[in-house]
């Protein structure tokens, strides 16, 4: 038997820190569905420049410099600046990162510019780190430049050459993310 526990959270616009005009009316809403040995979670945005790409992470909190952080998907809005996103994984009170120790990572992706943000070369060890936010980053610089923004460089997409964040859990607390709120585990 498989129960199914649901629980719902807002996204807020961040104060995007010297560019507020940026997507000023950026919302969205996660449902996260427990059902049993994963959830399900669906993400709605809208507010949002029409028909640009955006990345989803899971972090370990809302705000710059965001701490530990796993690139989890993509999310293109539509022509009225709507976007959807559905993923499945853990995304509940369990969530973390962890690093056994050093070793040497995968190449680098090979659609990664190396004169961009340079993969690591070699991994450090950190115990488990719990991850309970979510924040959503512009896919390019150039579509935070159309928006009225700086075309400022983060590494936040898979090719580690994103634009700025232009969403966050930040209403919640910085340890306290919406995912600790998901207790079911199906465990």
């Amino acid at each position: 038997m498989t129960e199914t526990i649901s629980s719902s959270t807002s996204f807020a616009r961040r104060e995007l820190l010297n560019f507020p005009k940026v997507a000023p009316n950026a919302q969205g809403r996660v449902k996260i569905e427990s059902v049993g040995p994963v959830e399900i979670m669906k993400v709605k945005v809208w507010g949002l420049p029409p028909n640009t790409d955006f990345d989803l992470f899971v972090i370990q909190v809302p705000n710059a410099p965001f701490g530990e952080a796993w690139y989890q998907g993509d999310i293109e809005t539509n022509q009225h600046g709507v976007g959807y996103g559905e993923f499945i994984g853990r995304f509940n009170i369990e969530t973390f990162i962890v690093s056994n120790g050093n070793m040497v990572p995968a190449p680098a992706d090979p659609f990664h510019d190396p004169n961009r943000i340079p993969d690591a070369t070699q991994n450090i060890a950190i115990n488990p780190i719990q991850i309970y936010h979510l924040g959503l980053w512009f896919n390019s610089p150039q579509d935070v430049l159309k928006a009225g923004g700086p075309p400022n460089v983060t590494p936040f997409n898979g090719e580690h050459d994103a634009g700025v964040q232009v969403l966050n859990t930040g209403e919640f607390a910085p340890t306290d993310g919406p995912l600790k709120r998901v207790t079911t585990s199906g465990n």
